[in-house]
């Protein structure tokens, strides 16, 4: 996509012309076998596609020379952005679109995230995120929203958009949220922390990008340890620390020291970032600590998952009395999101409300896509209140 996007400067053309793309193979590679290379199989077939459907609508004499450009111009200037998927990021992100809509387009086109697992990123039906995403294709398309490549003067405009897709493209490859896939996936946990290193290499004076960036890091140390060898999900409370990798801890560290040595108030990212770091220092972390930094994170973001978030931080500094109090206010906006019912699940077992567990962690089970996690919560279940009575 993002070298079919670069080349013909048209986003349907590409996407439609991958699509065909990834057909012929699925046809042809049975047969013929698997290329050497499938990657360049792939991109060679997609871009005689993307010839074809530009001929045919070649009565326009600009879409005539603009397919004749395809053989015999030079090859375009690269810009402040040398890389084709982070380039392309930036180009979906154009500032016209609405934020929640180039954040949606962005993971479709160049995340590779399907419409499902996007919508359960933003806690919408797949029906509602399906018709999001075709209107804002459709205004790309209506307001004639150039597709060409950003200069330096766009970065700052089209970054916090950029950061949102690259960390929920992370977060899907750190905890799949559906059934059909491995529990993590490492290749896109990789493939945005690369891109966020180049991100902050082109912006190293961008304090959200550097959060992001510690973020990724410090969540990443910790993936060895996260599912265990029978396929469940480790809470980080029971992880093994000595599986944790310790470079990439010293790594993230060292950026949320270099934001807290700036002196600037701290974004999203960095708060999330310094609560990460706390996490991640010593044998226990200092929930106090990570109280106070979900209280600023309230007023930047007071969003129900970061409201839930802080809510159980309460409970283990406070009681869990006062935890579950702030969580059952979350129940009209978090009824659907499982973490909020594995959450209630856990502190009214340790209030000894067992009955309301029960049901607690069946809604989460019911509602958790990611086989690890439904491991882990169905045994949780069962060790504390014995298994389900048939």
């Amino acid at each position: 996509m993002a070298t079919l996007a670069k080349r013909f400067g048209n986003l349907d053309i590409a996407e439609d012309a991958a699509a065909e793309a990834f057909a012929a193979a699925s046809e042809r590679w049975p047969v013929d076998g698997i290329p050497a290379n499938p990657g360049a199989w792939l991109t060679t077939a997609a871009t005689r596609k993307a010839i074809d459907v530009m001929r045919r609508e070649s009565i326009r004499d600009a879409r005539h020379r603009e397919a004749l450009l395809v053989y015999d111009a030079d090859p375009e200037p690269l810009g402040v952005i040398d890389d084709d998927r982070l380039r392309l990021l930036f180009i979906c992100c154009h500032p016209a679109l609405a934020m929640e809509a180039r954040v949606a387009l962005t993971l479709r086109l160049v995340g590779g995230l399907s419409v499902p697992e996007i919508a359960r990123a933003f806690l919408v039906q797949d029906t509602t995120m399906g018709a999001r995403i075709t209107r804002a294709k459709a205004k790309i398309t209506a307001a004639g929203i150039p597709y060409r490549m950003p200069d330096a003067d766009d970065l700052p405009r089209r970054v916090s958009g950029v950061l949102a897709v690259l960390f929920l493209v992370f977060n899907e490859g750190y905890l799949a949220s559906g059934p059909d896939t491995a529990p993590v996936r490492a290749e896109l946990t990789g493939e945005a922390i690369r891109l966020a290193r180049l991100l902050h290499q082109l912006l190293p004076r961008d304090g959200e990008v550097t959060g992001v960036l510690a973020l990724m890091l410090l969540i990443e140390a910790r993936r060895a340890a996260r599912v265990s060898g029978a396929g469940e999900l480790v809470p980080l409370s029971d992880q093994d620390r000595t599986r944790w990798d310790a470079a990439l801890i010293a790594e993230g560290h060292a950026l949320v020291r270099e934001r807290l040595a700036s002196g600037e108030a701290p974004g999203r990212y960095q708060l999330l970032a310094a609560i990460n770091a706390v996490h991640t220092d010593g044998d226990a972390p200092d929930w106090t600590q990570i109280v106070a930094l979900y209280d600023h994170m309230v007023r930047l973001d007071p969003s129900p998952v970061v409201r839930l978030n802080r809510a159980i931080a309460v409970a283990e500094c406070d009681g869990p009395d006062l935890g579950l109090a702030l969580v059952d206010a979350l129940e009209p906006e978090l009824r659907g999101y499982h973490p909020y019912h594995a959450a209630r699940a856990q502190l009214l077992h340790r209030l000894g409300r067992d009955a309301e567990a029960r049901d607690a962690y069946d809604a989460a089970i019911r509602l958790a896509g990611n086989t690890a996690e439904v491991a882990y919560l169905t045994r949780r279940r069962d060790e504390y209140l014995g298994p389900p009575v048939e």
